[in-house]
């Protein structure tokens, strides 16, 4: 990996897209950041991989006796996807992961998963020293134990060479130019689902100022102001 490909940015083209162990009973432990939040993070990042065709990797650990199965609506997101099951806290340490990252010829790994001071963390150490990737940690779509076992995590990583993103950061990325239409309908589209209040602030400039119908799947009658007596006492 030569000295300065850090300072590429991230294209549909040279990265590939890795999700972690993002199951149930691995959520539930995670105390670093709002669950309902971190899910929705990680399927917008899913989301935006399925719009650049950024090649992923989905594995898990121990699904049916411990952690359960991957989020359904993440499952959606890839239908046709094989679930590279695993029974190693590191993912690297099975070969059907090793096998499907190479497949992929892309040495930016994007990286998504739980617990990040656990399952990230030894695969991004064993992956750049074994494998010469190089590992962008999502680190919004990530969750630890502890605020202080995520923060800790992320700070050795990012010692050893790791680079530290967001989820929308990775998204706006791949899209780098409003004048790429042919994903900005879906790159706005997944901003008004998952970007919270930017998202909002899309919705308003598209219905307020555009004047673009409402993104409802249907039609709701608004019923003008009846104002009722006021009786003065």
């Amino acid at each position: 990996m030569s000295t300065t490909s850090k300072l590429e940015v991230l294209t549909p083209h040279n990265s590939q897209l890795i999700i972690i162990d993002h199951q149930p009973q691995m959520a539930f432990g995670v105390q670093s950041m709002d669950r309902q939040t971190m899910k929705n993070n990680v399927l917008g990042l899913a989301k935006a991989a399925r719009v650049f065709q950024v090649p992923t990797t989905i594995t898990t650990v121990e699904s049916t006796s411990f952690s359960g199965y991957t989020y359904p609506e993440l499952l959606d997101v890839f239908p046709e996807h094989k679930i590279l099951e695993r029974s190693s806290m590191n993912s690297w340490d099975d070969q059907k992961v090793r096998d499907s990252l190479a497949a992929n010829q892309r040495k930016k790994v994007v990286v998504a998963g739980l617990w990040t001071e656990v399952c990230n963390t030894t695969f991004a150490l064993c992956a750049m020293l074994e494998g010469d990737y190089e590992i962008y940690m999502v680190a919004d779509a990530s969750g630890g134990t502890t605020k202080e076992a995520h923060d800790y995590a992320m700070q050795r990583m990012v010692q050893a060479g790791v680079v530290p993103v967001t989820w929308q950061q990775v998204l706006l990325e791949w899209q780098r130019d409003w004048k790429n239409r042919e994903t900005y309908d879906a790159v706005m589209a997944i901003a008004k689902e998952h970007s919270g209040a930017y998202g909002m602030g899309v919705d308003y400039a598209y219905t307020m100022v555009h004047k673009t119908p409402q993104r409802t799947k249907g039609s709701h009658e608004v019923l003008a102001p009846v104002h009722a007596p006021v009786i003065e006492r």
